[in-house]
């Protein structure tokens, strides 16, 4: 059957636009989609003799935004299996901001996933998202990445990975002090797994009480974080080698799933080949 104009397949195909921008983002570090257009044009023309005009490329690359969540799930998938060596039975979870503007002004970007929010690690309100990770500990190396998702800024860490958590609550999992919850420590009971957080005093309850058990509870929390940090060093090497936290030129939902997710497939390529 021929094809009409408007059916025939593109000569630049979803495949290469994709191969092409991951590629400059894994091995050249080019974080922006105009500068990984340049990179491509200027020095491999010959790979992809039908790359199209910028404006063409970029918006083909938002045209498959959804698209790359599933490459993510897969790369993820695969660097599971290539790191089963080493792998811990227990579980390390941890979020962190990816910031469309900062809050001093309100950001219309992508406003049917982004909202204010308040990071107390850098003690800093701004407009964006909150990124969740949850991966497996390994001795000596970075975490093997189970599950990352995406939830508004101003949703608490718990609410946003709870669902995630009572599925896994049969291993013992890490978290940081967003994460003791009464219920969620039962449910783990129950099903044989262990909620881990650093200590957390309740509001109003005595100083004298919190004195009396401070020594015990200082050095819990100090091994718990100790025993989370490689999560949080992971999140650290993708901010290296992605600059996935700063997203201050996305202008709309799918640029920034693009911009989350290529650079976790871009880091995942390239972690798994590290490994």
């Amino acid at each position: 059957m021929r094809h009409t104009k408007n059916q025939s397949p593109p000569k630049f195909t979803d495949s290469e636009l994709l191969c092409s921008y991951l590629f400059s983002l894994a091995y050249e570090r080019k974080t922006r989609v105009k500068d990984a257009y340049e990179y491509i044009k200027h020095h491999w023309a010959d790979c992809f003799p039908e790359l199209p005009s910028y404006q063409a490329y970029n918006a083909r690359l938002n045209r498959l935004a959804s698209a790359l969540p599933h490459l993510v799930a897969h790369l993820a998938a695969r660097y599971s299996f290539a790191c089963t060596k080493g792998r811990a039975s227990f579980l390390l979870t941890d979020s962190m901001p990816i910031i469309t503007c900062s809050g001093k002004r309100a950001d219309k970007v992508a406003r049917e996933l982004c909202d204010k929010g308040y990071n107390s690690t850098k003690k800093m309100h701004y407009f964006g998202v909150k990124l969740h990770g949850l991966g497996f500990s390994r001795s000596g190396a970075l975490p093997v990445i189970e599950s990352m998702q995406i939830g508004p800024a101003s949703e608490h860490d718990l609410q946003a990975q709870r669902q995630l958590l009572e599925q896994y609550a049969h291993f013992p999992i890490f978290g940081d002090k967003a994460f003791n919850d009464s219920e969620l420590e039962l449910i783990c009971q129950d099903q044989g797994g262990e909620l881990m957080c650093p200590v957390k005093y309740k509001r109003g309850q005595p100083q004298q009480d919190r004195q009396r058990h401070k020594a015990a509870d200082d050095l819990y929390s100090k091994a718990v974080s100790k025993i989370r940090q490689p999560i949080e060093s992971f999140f650290n090497w993708l901010i290296e080698h992605t600059d996935i936290q700063r997203a201050s030129k996305v202008r709309s939902l799918s640029g920034l799933i693009v911009h989350i997710f290529g650079r976790i497939a871009a880091a995942l390529i390239l972690i798994t080949q590290l490994n």
